[in-house]
């Protein structure tokens, strides 16, 4: 998330809703520090400062957006959301990354296609749990993708312990009872796993396509996907204007508001930190859906999103610099 292709690749993610979102691709790595540091400057102080309350007030976006978004669920369902929110991803991805698709080859679009179709089922399936088991548990679900990412990179054996913790975490969540939707704590693993991929495919897409070039054309080429069911949720279910101005703030809130703040903030933020502040968003998560939303959770809910997070939290502090 650091250097030019890194970016591209985080603000993609963090565009794509995950709650947003979204977490570092790896462990967070850090810049050798220098063998004699230069004491930081007021301003340098100042600049950071500004990047912390930006991610900040990206992830209550993020969270926000993802709320308001399900409050359109009644009239246009998780499709059409998503829908929706496809093509505001896409009218922001391609502001900004400008993409050249004449020039793109049949070897770049391949994996600008799966990156796409990642793209868009990581997003259906994320809003689709949000439906069925609440914001706090889907968003905690999903952020499993790139932690395990990000584990499975390490060979150390606190990280085997972080897994473990996560692991426990998601078994608590998971656990039998009468009430327990299995359909929708599956859909939040599935956004874990296209997560996951979503982050892979970004690293071959940004290898392959320079700048943020290969997220937008995959985010426009997502939009196209979307754009039959649209239309046909369109035509057969009406909205009403309180649903699309619903959907439309999610996607401006979930998609353009943390592309931005990526943009700002990852020039002023250590890698570290920003690492460490993407662990809380299942906590901001189940505190939006909470406050927005009534979507109360019980001390066991809760136990098993703090699982989730420390096991995050101790890999990216314990981690080499």
């Amino acid at each position: 998330m650091h250097a030019a292709s890194e970016r591209s690749a985080a603000s993609a993610r963090r565009s794509a809703g995950v709650p947003s979102f979204s977490v570092p691709s790896s462990p967070v790595p850090s810049s050798p520090a220098p063998s004699s540091p230069e004491p930081s400057s007021p301003e340098d102080g100042g600049m950071r400062l500004a990047g912390v309350v930006t991610m900040a007030s990206s992830g209550l976006s993020n969270q926000i957006g993802a709320a308001i978004g399900s409050l359109a669920f009644p009239v246009l369902g998780p499709v059409g959301v998503v829908a929706v929110r496809q093509y505001v991803a896409a009218i922001v991805l391609f502001a900004v990354g400008r993409p050249n698709l004449r020039t793109l080859t049949r070897q770049q679009w391949w994996p600008v296609a799966l990156l796409a179709l990642v793209f868009g089922t990581m997003n259906l399936s994320l809003y689709s749990a949000i439906d069925r088991i609440g914001l706090g548990l889907a968003v905690t679900l999903e952020f499993l993708g790139p932690l395990s990412i990000a584990l499975a990179a390490s060979r150390r054996r606190l990280d085997a312990c972080c897994a473990v913790m996560a692991a426990a975490g998601v078994v608590t969540l998971m656990r039998p009872g009468p009430s327990t939707d299995y359909l929708g704590m599956g859909l939040g693993l599935l956004a874990a796993v296209c997560w996951a991929s979503y982050i892979l495919l970004n690293r071959t897409v940004g290898r392959c396509i320079p700048g943020a070039q290969g997220p937008a054309a995959a985010a426009g080429l997502s939009a196209l996907m979307f754009l039959p069911a649209g239309l046909v949720i369109v035509v057969e279910h009406p909205p009403t204007a309180g649903a699309a101005v619903y959907a439309v703030a999610a996607g401006v809130l979930s998609s353009a508001v943390p592309y931005l703040a990526d943009l700002f903030t990852l020039r002023r933020v250590p890698a570290r930190s920003f690492g460490l502040f993407m662990s809380v968003n299942p906590v901001l998560a189940a505190v939006v859906g909470w406050v927005v939303l009534g979507q109360s959770l019980g001390w066991t809910e809760w136990a098993a999103i703090g699982a989730v997070v420390a096991a995050n939290t101790v890999s990216i502090l314990t981690s080499r610099t």
